[in-house]
């Protein structure tokens, strides 16, 4: 049984501090919009402010794993723990005291203050949120919760590699050290979407199904990716052919099996109901960036398309879909009549993965005009978001209960 803190306010105007989702989805999604609306304007029109010592392509590509996808996953998780356990997870003043550090974070990169203090700061936060990850399973000796803490501490980890690298002491550490983490983010997206899209297929249908799940495929696909996630990091590190060559093979078993899974998990009742279809479309494109992984080695193109496939088209378009169903189930409102908005979200985003991948690969000769398409539809679409859940995020349950 979940057990309140007797100073906790059940009531009030605002209740941004009650439980993770709250701080992590809110503050995730305006830094999803303001972090692309610099990165557009530092790529597309040479804005300065970054410090002279973070190259902006790396700002972006780490603001984008440990700015936007960590807060959302850290939202889940202290939202998600708290029912697996029946233990209160962070809330009240240490909530928004966890929060206010990953604001800090992704600040001071344009602080001018040192990289080291951008370091320990970011690191704070990692370590913080594992503490309170770790609490909770620990206190409810729910032992089987722990490839969840483990995953925490492995992201900690990239992040200090990556900092390594930033700061000279290990040349290849910023490579090794963010794909370390966007291959991690990319199992807990996996993970989470194995336990919960096939669940909200069931309930989200409104007519009798049963989603197949077969037991090879959940017993293959972490230990495959496994394979396929060493494989990768050993060729960015060694240029060894071998290991490109068994990263482009895994990742091609990889898009057939996850697209078995997905044919397990198809009604054709998915396409009436937007918080199903997205998370469907969204897993669609994590088989599509198995394929451009392998195409890079096998055709040549671009690897940069597996990883916004993966990036733009999966992680993002999963976790808005999940944000938008969350937040209604906590708080309090029907989550099977989403607002009208949450569609034009989705396609807008969905559209954007399209064009970053799509048209940047067909019609490379418009390059830049794709990219800042591309910026400009993400923008949108969190505003979207943002303009339609930020009250929910901001306001206490409409039935009264705290969370």
């Amino acid at each position: 049984m979940i057990k309140l803190d007797m100073h906790s306010p059940v009531t009030g105007k605002y209740a941004l501090a009650h439980l993770g989702f709250r701080p992590f989805f809110l503050g995730g999604s305006l830094f999803a919009m303001i972090g692309m609306i610099l990165w557009a304007g530092i790529y597309g029109f040479s804005w300065g402010g970054l410090h002279p010592g973070y190259p902006s392509i790396t700002w972006h590509a780490h603001e984008m794993v440990f700015g936007y996808a960590v807060a959302i996953a850290a939202g889940f998780l202290l939202t998600a723990i708290r029912n697996w356990t029946g233990v209160q997870t962070l809330h009240g003043r240490p909530l928004l005291a966890l929060a206010g550090v990953w604001v800090l974070a992704r600040a001071l990169p344009f602080s001018g203050l040192p990289l080291a203090a951008v370091a320990v700061v970011d690191m704070l936060f990692l370590v913080s949120l594992l503490a309170a990850v770790a609490y909770p399973i620990i206190r409810a000796k729910q032992w089987q919760q722990a490839g969840i803490v483990g995953s925490v501490a492995l992201l900690l980890l990239a992040d200090g590699i990556f900092y390594l690298g930033l700061l000279g002491v290990w040349p290849t550490g910023i490579q090794t050290g963010l794909y370390a983490a966007f291959y991690l983010v990319l199992v807990l997206v996996m993970v989470v979407g194995r336990r919960v899209i096939p669940f909200f297929i069931e309930r989200g249908l409104g007519c009798p199904f049963t989603a197949q799940n077969r037991a090879w495929i959940d017993r293959s696909v972490l230990l495959l990716f496994l394979l396929f996630a060493v494989a990768d990091l050993v060729f960015m590190v060694t240029a060894l052919p071998a290991a490109a060559y068994a990263s482009a093979g895994l990742a091609l078993l990889q898009a057939g099996i996850h697209g078995l899974r997905l044919w397990g998990w198809h009604h054709p009742h998915i396409w009436k109901k937007p918080l199903l279809w997205v998370l469907y479309l969204a897993y669609i494109w994590l088989v599509a960036g198995f394929l451009l992984k392998f195409l890079a080695v096998a055709a040549g193109v671009s690897p940069m398309l597996g990883v916004h496939a993966f990036a733009y088209g999966g992680i993002a378009v999963i976790t808005v879909g999940m944000m938008a169903r969350v937040t209604l189930g906590h708080t309090g409102r029907n989550v099977f009549e989403p607002p009208m908005v949450v569609s034009i979200i989705f396609q807008l985003l969905l559209l954007g993965a399209a064009v970053r991948v799509l048209a940047v690969w067909l019609l490379p000769q418009f390059h830049a005009i794709w990219i800042l398409t591309a910026q400009l539809l993400w923008i949108n679409a969190f505003a979207l978001f943002l303009w339609k859940y930020a009250p929910m995020l901001l306001r206490p349950r409409v039935d009264g209960q705290y969370g």
